[in-house]
Formats: structure tokens, sequence, C-alpha cells
């Protein structure tokens, strides 16, 4: 299994251009931001730690004792790309919700939809979020289920998704697919490199001495 692959450049930020490795299905729809992350284990300082509560009240009874779950299955241990159904991540906003699934080490996810603001908050992970047709999302779970050791390759450039034999045509919002592709979706690392232009825009904003802006050149 690999990690992202990414492209070298001058980019802020690592271009997400391909993901690839091994598939864990969750299916059902409209599975949203407190199954992902129950609001009890959000009252943290970091996001350190929060990967092992993903799905927890999914994964465990009042008793702590497992369900069946996939993110309990020994099999899908180490995989990194999630595979769901429609309406994924709806829900509060919580930006705790992918940040969970990026530290248990899920590194792309692909399904039928997604609510927008995880789509949003993926995309400020460098997670991309691509979507296909419900007939080829449940095939390709089938596919994962019966072969939890086979690569899938998802292509966010080109807006595939490859398994076995099988090419899907997918989809990555053009905006989404834009920031990563490019390197621009870590906007943090984004405003870093364009120092002058901060600088500059600081210098014309009233509310902000002159003298701040001049300690920081210093």
């Amino acid at each position: 299994m690999s990690s992202p692959e990414f492209s070298a450049g001058e980019a802020p930020a690592e271009k997400v251009t391909e993901v690839s490795g091994t598939g864990i299905p969750v299916r059902g729809n409209d599975i949203d931001t407190d199954q992902i992350i129950p609001a009890r284990f959000m009252k943290v300082v970091t996001f350190d730690g929060l990967g092992q509560f993903s799905f927890f009240d999914q994964r465990f009874d009042d008793d702590d004792n497992e369900k069946d779950h996939p993110f309990n299955e020994e099999k899908y241990r180490g995989a990194n790309v999630l595979v769901v159904n429609a309406n994924f991540g709806c829900g509060s906003s919580r930006e705790h919700a992918p940040q969970a699934l990026m530290r248990w080490g899920i590194d792309a996810v692909v399904g039928e939809s997604f609510a927008e603001i995880f789509a949003g908050n993926c995309l400020a992970l460098g997670v991309p979020t691509v979507t296909a047709d419900q007939d080829d999302i449940e095939a390709l779970q089938d596919y994962v289920e019966a072969n939890p050791d086979a690569e899938v390759d998802i292509d966010v450039a080109a807006e595939t998704i490859t398994y076995g034999d099988t090419v899907i045509d997918a989809e990555v919002h053009d905006a989404q697919r834009k920031a990563l592709v490019e390197g621009v979706w870590d906007t943090t690392a984004l405003m870093g490199a364009n120092e002058g232009a901060v600088r500059e825009t600081a210098r014309s904003l009233p509310y902000v001495p002159a003298e701040h802006v001049a300690e920081d050149e210093a």
C-alpha cells in the first residue's frame, strides 16, 4: 500500500495528484458527523489521538464491547481509501470529523455524494472527496469487501478510480481538484508563501498599527 503521491514543485503545500491504497467500505446513506466522531470526544485542545474515536458509537456498545463495523475488522487494518454512500458527512459542521478520519489513516474518501462543509473540511487537510455513480460505488464496496488487500487507485487530476480491471469515471469538484493538484489547499501555507502580499494588505488596513507591520519585518 502506498500513501498519497505528491508531485514536486513550488506550490505552498504538497500537490495531491493521486491516492493509492487498500479500501474500507462503510455502507449507509446520511452518515452524519456525530456518527463519525461523537461530540463528547471533541473536548480536546488538539486533534492528536482523535482517530481512535472514529465511528466510536457504531463500533462499541455501552459496555465497550465491539460491534460489527468495518473499522473493527482486522482485514481492513491499514486501509486508507474510505468508500461510502450518499450524503456522507452531513449534520453539524465539526471539523473534527475529517480530522478523526485522517488520523485513523484515511487519505481519500470516495462516495456517491458528500455534505458540502464536510468536503470543504477534508480539502483543508488535503484529503480528496471523490464522487461516482451509485452503481459504481456499490460495485467498488463489494469488490473491497471481497478483496480487502487489493489496491484502489484514485487519479485526482484525471478523475478516475481504478481497481482490478475496472476504471470508474469519477468527479472531483473543480475548485477542489485545482487546489489539490496545484498544491494550494493549505490556506496557512498559502498565506506563508505570499508573505509580501499579506504585509501589503496589512499596511492598507486602517485598524492595523504601522508599527505592528514594521515589527514583523524586523
